[in-house]
């Protein structure tokens, strides 16, 4: 039985268990599958990038102090997180990833990062 490649439609040789004629067509196959399909995703995951690398450059270390200001003037964009942490006493952790931030008074802010 012939197969037909799934991405360009031509003759496959070969294994019969094969889905395309090259490494090429898969790869295109596979990055049209996965691309991210809409701008919101997009703008989203670089939305997550950004704020991680300023956690990350402003942490260096597991624990420390910031202002907002300073986390803003780089950028931050307070908004998009990947997940919140409540302590049993009430404390809420915003997390970007394993790296996290504590709105403190004033305009203080504790960062931590996760093991």
């Amino acid at each position: 039985m012939e197969k037909n490649c799934l991405e360009c439609n031509e003759k496959i040789k070969g294994r019969s268990d094969k889905k395309f004629c090259s490494d090429a067509c898969r790869n295109t196959f596979n990055n049209n599958l996965n691309k991210d399909q809409t701008n919101l995703i997009r703008n989203t995951n670089n939305a997550l990038r950004k704020n991680y690398r300023i956690l990350k450059k402003l942490n260096p270390n597991k624990k420390t102090k910031t202002t907002k200001n300073k986390m803003l003037s780089s950028g931050f964009d307070f908004t998009v997180f990947t997940s919140i942490y409540t302590t049993k006493i009430g404390t809420v952790y915003y997390f970007v990833y394993n790296q996290g931030y504590l709105p403190l008074e004033k305009d203080f802010v504790a960062l931590v990062k996760r093991s």
